[in-house]
């Protein structure tokens, strides 16, 4: 299954089980909402009714009462009608609440008519109306209002009941509502970390692949299998290509640094034997002008041995061969053999050297002492090259953060703040070669960041123009040896990851 078909799959999946507690909810709604229907369209409506009823009943007793003062057929409709309108409601009783009460109710207003025109036949052939209301409608009202009793008793208790069975569909409808959501919640909380897992694991074998291959190991084997059906096996593939042509090309860099090594200092070392053969004078003797040019002609040899050396060096790092070797050493002996080392170049050049260690140093770091001693003897010698006599050098070492703080500073030429980002580039020379006392190749500040980094350390460069420059490494205590091949890439593959 594809990822985009496993995104979609789980997605709806999660959709339905969300939807599945609102179906409940809304069966549950709806047992509720026909509960609280029949409750209105019966019971509401039977108690309204029989609140109606007492006062139709009140208004035949009226009605009555007054047939037996006012002995006309019009007081005798108006009986008839309000025994009518009692019976209308009686009716709507019986067809709300349909129990014996009722019916029993209906029956005795159905009598009531007949016993109403017996009476008014009565009280027009001159009967008393007491004696006639006393034998006739008198006991039926009577009756029916000991019917509606039982009537009013049995509406209540329906209702009573209604209620309670709304009621408990409602907290029904909660129970089944929360359960059906916590069920829910869990299925998609269980589906969404299917989801993130199938997703995030092959994209952390990925990044782990990516920072190895970053880190030199070329032949990393990405934990992640080409056979996969989805996108992430067509990435486990092309990212198996990738690693196959970057290690040959690794092996390509490194045949070329071999090659090239031999072709370069081969012919140099001849050039340079020969030149010192004929200075020797093996070849018979040489004129004063002769010597004079043999001798720049050697110097310029060295010259282009040392280039060589150099560029070497900075391909074979770039080409993933430059390897560091890191081993215990004591730093404060590091330190003194710099400052002896340098001591009669200070003298010579008539420049104040100091080199100074804070407290809280390590009395052991674990370094490739051949790489640093390197790195350390450009930069002074560079700070020396560009300080005029009267100026000052210093070295220093601090302590920071687990790390080795190490500061080479020079009261020299400075560097234009416009240049500054392009010191450690191969090849580049500042505009201030004209205040060195000897030039350069361009190499060394390029080296010395390869090496630097290669220790997992940082350097940086900060200089004022006609004032001074310093130049700051952060060395961790410890290292492990590993190749150095394009490291600076790292922060732009975690960058993108």
């Amino acid at each position: 299954m594809t990822l985009r078909a496993r995104l979609a799959l789980g997605l709806a999946i999660i959709a339905v089980v969300l939807l599945v507690p609102l179906l409940v909810v809304r069966e549950r709604l709806g047992r509720l909402h026909t509960e609280v229907i029949e409750l209105r369209d019966s019971e509401f409506k039977a108690s309204l009714a029989l609140g109606k009823l007492r006062d139709a009943l009140g208004d035949v007793r009226q009605r009555e009462t007054a047939l037996g003062i006012v002995k006309t057929d019009t007081v005798h409709g108006q009986l008839l009608d309000a025994i009518h309108t009692a019976q209308g409601h009686a009716a709507t009783i019986g067809a709300s609440s349909r129990d014996s009460a009722a019916t029993a109710l209906r029956e005795r207003l159905e009598a009531m008519p007949a016993l109403a025109t017996r009476e008014y036949e009565a009280l027009k052939s001159g009967a008393d109306p007491d004696s006639v209301s006393s034998a006739l409608m008198g006991p039926a009202l009577s009756e029916v209002e000991r019917a509606i009793r039982p009537t009013e008793s049995s509406i209540l208790n329906a209702t009573s009941a209604r209620v309670e069975r709304a009621e408990n569909a409602l907290d029904e409808a909660e129970r089944l509502s929360a359960a059906a959501l916590g069920l829910a919640l869990a299925l998609a909380t269980i589906i969404a970390i299917w989801l993130t897992r199938s997703i995030s694991g092959p994209v952390q074998a990925l990044e782990r692949g990516m920072r190895a291959v970053a880190d030199g190991e070329l032949d990393h084997q990405l934990a992640l299998s080409p056979e996969r059906v989805d996108e992430f096996g067509r990435l486990a593939v092309s990212f198996r290509v990738m690693s196959k042509q970057l290690l040959e090309l690794d092996k390509l860099k490194a045949e070329f640094v071999s090659v090239a090594s031999h072709e370069l200092k081969t012919p140099i070392n001849v050039i340079l034997g020969y030149l010192q053969l004929m200075q020797d004078g093996i070849y018979g003797p040489l004129s004063a002008k002769q010597t004079e040019v043999l001798a720049t002609v050697e110097a310029q040899g060295k010259t282009l041995a040392r280039l060589a050396a150099h560029l070497l060096d900075v391909t074979r790092f770039e080409a993933g061969g430059g390897r560091i070797d890191p081993r215990p050493i004591r730093l404060g002996d590091l330190l003194d053999d710099l400052e002896r080392a340098f001591h009669v170049l200070a003298v010579q050049r008539g420049v104040e050297f100091r080199v100074t260690m804070a407290d809280g140093l390590p009395d052991e770091v674990q370094w490739d002492v051949d790489r640093i001693n390197e790195v350390m003897g450009n930069l002074l010698a560079n700070a020396f090259k560009f300080t005029s006599a009267g100026g000052r050098v210093e070295l220093s070492a601090a302590p920071s953060d687990h790390s080795v703080l190490i500061e080479v500073r020079d009261t020299g030429a400075g560097i234009p703040p416009e240049q500054l980002p392009h010191i450690f580039e191969k090849f580049y020379q500042a505009d201030n070669q004209g205040a060195a006392s000897a030039s350069g190749s361009g190499l060394g500040l390029a080296i010395a960041k390869e090496i630097v980094e290669a220790h997992h350390g940082t350097i940086r460069c900060d200089s004022t123009l006609g004032k001074g420059t310093t130049f700051t490494l952060q060395l961790p205590y410890e290292v492990d040896a590993r190749r150095r091949t394009d490291q600076h890439r790292a922060p732009e593959l975690e960058a993108v990851s």
